[in-house]
């Protein structure tokens, strides 16, 4: 499969107190090198933290129950703005139109004949209206009976004009309905104006206040219990799901906002479950990967120090575990790569590099690796420079990686190609690197999932030769990080084929990595 690993160290013996460390003394027997240990992610419930404390009002319930009441406050008390005058005008047009009606019935008295009735009809008609707290003044020949009138009103009624309305009284606000009778007389009725119908309509507020409390209490809990519902359940699946119930989903149901909730968290439960079974798959494989090289390491390890092998063959023993431990340090190299390439500190020197040069170099290392495995090593080049803004040991690292994954893979006599060449006309489009090889190749289901950790290894592992399943992952990381992108596809010459885009513009580089 291919994949690749970086590009292998130089030889040499480990510098001093480099891992792995000696291991303890035996008590029955030599020196026995202890297995190292890798930290690896935890797959697991963690300990949910402490949830904060509630306060009275921070519950959705108690929230929604105040706000209900408060719109519930707001609405009868804009009411009562404008019911209370509409209801204190109509009052006092009502008592104005029956104080008109008694001042009508006042001046017809007032003009029967002879003077005898007329005096004593008009007299009992004043003492039943003062029994209403209803003011009379007569007037006659333009002077009225006692004072308080305004002048202007008696002067209207003695020349012959009616007056209706509001006036001020004996200092004080008064309905006023005066009518004028023939020869300078007439008769004036005034009612004092009171705050009657505004105190009425006020004391008469408590009740639809208390009744519109009592509805926005009622309302705001079935509102608090209808809203509260879909998010209690939401809170129950996300505590769930932190515990580690992956199978846990929410029921979809209105309103949208609701429903985009319930499929939020779904699709959180179905992408954190094929995450993390994805996760086991590549730990399983990581951990298999660095058992067999430190399973050769020790067993060649316990045959030396048991002397097993003779002093001929010690060299090669050497050169075998020197081997296995360089693969070991690329491995771990590798896991420690992939997980700082997320990190903001991951460091990263772009420069103006020519890729055609940096392919030109690349040919003297691979070229005699490749004919001692009678693989043809071709490079294809344009013959003027290639430019891109990259970091040149990083992007040679994912060459490394990729023809390594090549070489691996491909059968003797098959070709292996490092080509280069310009995305576009303009300088500033960048740079195209590939990688092709005659190996196997990859499937059509093989391109969706290339790049992800120990997805092809899994895949092919016991079927062809595979390699950690982290080389892809990372080279894909560190091609992103330098403002690319990275494709696989199917190689003209039948096996498989990694296309590496690199910008050419500086800004491109800082704002996409």
């Amino acid at each position: 499969m291919p994949d690749p690993t970086g590009s292998p160290p130089p030889p040499g013996p480990p510098p001093p107190g480099s891992w792995p460390p000696p291991g303890p003394q035996s008590a029955t027997g030599p020196h026995r090198p202890q297995q190292p240990t890798v930290a690896l992610p935890v797959i697991g419930p963690r300990t949910p933290p402490t949830a904060p404390r509630r306060r009275f009002a921070s519950t959705l319930t108690t929230r929604a129950v105040l706000v209900t009441c408060a719109v519930a406050l707001v609405s009868v008390l804009v009411t009562a703005l404008v019911a209370v005058p509409l209801a204190a005008r109509g009052a006092e047009r009502r008592d104005q139109a029956a104080l008109a009606a008694q001042a009508r019935l006042a001046a017809d008295v007032l003009r029967v004949r002879p003077a005898r009735q007329r005096d004593n009809a008009g007299d009992r008609l004043i003492r039943q209206l003062r029994q209403q707290e209803i003011d009379v003044y007569v007037i006659r020949a333009g002077q009225v009976d006692r004072p308080g009138l305004p002048r202007q009103v008696v002067t209207r009624v003695s020349t012959g004009r009616d007056v209706s309305g509001r006036r001020l009284v004996n200092g004080e606000r008064a309905l006023v309905e005066g009518r004028a009778l023939p020869a300078g007389d007439g008769v004036v009725l005034t009612r004092a104006t009171s705050n009657g119908p505004w105190r009425q309509v006020l004391l008469s507020l408590w009740l639809p206040l208390l009744a519109g409390l009592a509805a926005g209490v009622a309302a705001g809990l079935l509102l608090a219990r209808r809203l509260a519902r879909p998010i209690r359940t939401a809170a129950t699946a996300a505590a769930r799901l932190r515990a580690g119930d992956r199978a846990v989903r929410v029921p979809v149901e209105p309103p949208d906002e609701v429903a985009d909730l319930a499929y939020a968290l779904n699709g959180l439960a179905a992408a954190l479950s094929t995450s993390e079974g994805r996760q086991r798959e590549f730990l399983l494989s990581v951990s298999h990967e660095l058992r067999t090289p430190l399973t050769a390491i020790r067993g060649y390890a316990e045959a030396l120090a048991d002397g097993v092998i003779d002093a001929d063959g010690v060299p090669d023993t050497g050169r075998t575990m020197l081997a296995e431990a360089e693969h070991l340090d690329r491995l771990v190299s590798d896991l420690l790569s992939l997980a700082r390439l997320e990190a903001a500190d991951f460091p990263l020197e772009p420069v103006q590099v020519d890729l055609a040069r940096l392919a030109a170099e690349a040919e003297r290392t691979w070229s005699d690796r490749c004919a001692a495995l009678g693989v043809a090593f071709r490079v294809e080049v344009p013959p003027g420079p290639v430019p891109a803004y990259t970091d040149p040991g990083r992007i040679r690292q994912v060459l490394d990686g990729l023809l390594e994954n090549a070489l691996r893979v491909v059968p003797p006599g098959a070709p292996v190609v490092l080509a280069a060449r310009p995305a576009g006309a303009d300088p500033a489009a960048g740079g195209i690197v590939e990688v092709r090889d005659g190996g196997p190749g990859f499937t059509d289901d093989d391109l969706a999932v290339a790049f992800e950790r120990g997805a092809l290894h899994q895949r092919y592992r016991g079927v062809r030769k595979v390699g950690s399943g982290l080389g892809l992952a990372l080279a894909a990381g560190l091609v992103r990080r330098l403002g690319g992108d990275i494709a696989a596809g199917h190689a003209p010459e039948g096996g498989a084929a990694f296309t590496v885009r690199l910008p050419g513009d500086p800004y491109l580089t800082r704002t996409r990595g």
